[in-house]
């Protein structure tokens, strides 16, 4: 599944194809797409994993059409936020949905094992308090519940893409793991050994400023297996032995949500002055800085409209003990979204980290009526139709 639009985008300076290393190789060509554009929703991904072929809208109709004894192996990279997976088309991926779904797709005894490797901000919080460990599915993810995910390979750093990009080409996490399978044998590496090797090169060698904390979930005792069971193996890579990343140096980094300005900073750069197309990139930006400004102002006056002047910041960034998922009433969260969306416009994908700030409402027990009362007020009559779909920021 992919939405699949940078391939063939004007602004890709290599059309039809993608790297994701500054030395990379394409990446595109040949890759199969069952699910793009507006096929790829929450509903299509799990209808797959369940195997439920008349459920599917669109695409190829593929499904996982698993047995008691497969092995399934998921990788998941998009934006993030607390309790939630960015999607290209509406409504976003809630942890309590997923779980629920591999919840099922245990009690439909259609696999032997699962791994799961999610890249995205807050990615920790889609399972934490909530991933049984009784389904025989390890997880681990990018970041923990509280903190960003972050993009690399990007123009200024080093190394950098190649001239002609002004784009990071990946995420420090799914960079770790790809680039650890590619150069060993995978039928001697461990899920283990993997985890290890990715989580020190994520946490960007110990500077945690720049990187972030990969976390594991569910069932640990499928780490000692072997990476070709879930991954495939490449004989190219037979005859490596060594277990470790290559790669040693510190990486430049930036965090995932600001990869869609780095972006526009970069083209505003490279176009002539007085050129039409930069006079729209300096309207974008602009635009993208006073909807975040819109986003963030928002939600500090529906907390401080509900629970006070004093107490309502505090409230709204209060963080759950380890351990505990991020809200108890998840149909309350999802109503906040719709209600904050409603009357202020589009979250975008910067506005997705205040999911913690709409949990913390929910968690109060306060009423649907005031919610939605208070972010009325808040916005007044914000015009959200100007904030669609396409705003919700360029991938990292």
């Amino acid at each position: 599944m992919m939405y699949d639009d940078i391939a063939n985008s004007p602004l890709n300076p290599r059309p039809g194809v993608i790297i994701n290393h500054p030395q990379g190789h394409d990446v595109y060509a040949g890759v199969p797409k069952d699910y793009t554009g507006k096929q790829v929703t929450s509903k299509n991904l799990y209808a797959v994993l369940l195997g439920i072929k008349s459920a599917v809208t669109g695409g190829s109709g593929k499904v996982i059409d698993s047995k008691p004894n497969d092995r399934i192996f998921i990788y998941y990279s998009d934006h993030g936020g607390p309790g939630v997976l960015g999607m290209p088309n509406m409504p976003y991926l809630y942890a309590v949905d997923f779980i629920e779904v591999l919840k099922k797709k245990h009690a439909m005894n259609s696999y032997k094992e699962m791994v799961i490797y999610v890249e995205a901000c807050e990615s920790g919080s889609i399972f934490e308090g909530l991933m049984p460990k009784d389904l025989n599915i390890y997880v681990t993810t990018a970041s923990n519940a509280e903190e960003s995910s972050w993009g690399t390979y990007c123009p200024g750093m080093d190394p950098p893409p190649p001239p002609e990009y002004i784009t990071c080409l990946g995420d420090l996490y799914s960079v770790a793991w790809m680039e650890d399978s590619e150069t060993h044998n995978l039928k001697e590496e461990t899920v283990s050994k993997q985890y290890e090797a990715v989580k020190v090169r994520t946490s960007n060698y110990n500077t945690y400023s720049v990187g972030s904390h990969v976390m594991e979930y569910g069932d640990k005792n499928i780490k000692p297996e072997k990476l070709y069971l879930y991954q495939g193996f490449d004989p190219a890579n037979a005859n490596i032995t060594e277990n470790g990343l290559s790669q040693r140096m510190q990486m430049g980094t930036i965090n995932q949500r600001d990869a869609d300005l780095l972006f526009l900073w970069k083209r505003y750069e490279r176009l002539a002055e007085s050129s039409e197309d930069k006079r729209r990139t300096v309207m974008e930006i602009t635009e993208t800085m006073m909807h975040r400004t819109h986003l963030d102002r928002s939600i500090d006056l529906i907390g401080k409209l509900i629970f006070g002047s004093n107490s309502g910041p505090a409230i709204l960034r209060a963080v759950r003990p380890y351990g505990q998922a991020l809200v108890d009433d998840w149909d309350c969260l999802k109503s906040m979204v719709r209600s904050f969306e409603s009357h202020c416009g589009s979250l975008t994908q910067y506005g997705m980290k205040h999911m913690r700030a709409f949990a913390n409402i929910c968690n109060r027990g306060i009423s649907r009526d005031a919610i939605k009362e208070a972010s009325a007020s808040a916005c007044g009559n914000y015009n959200s139709a100007m904030w669609s779909s396409s705003m919700r920021g360029y991938s990292a």
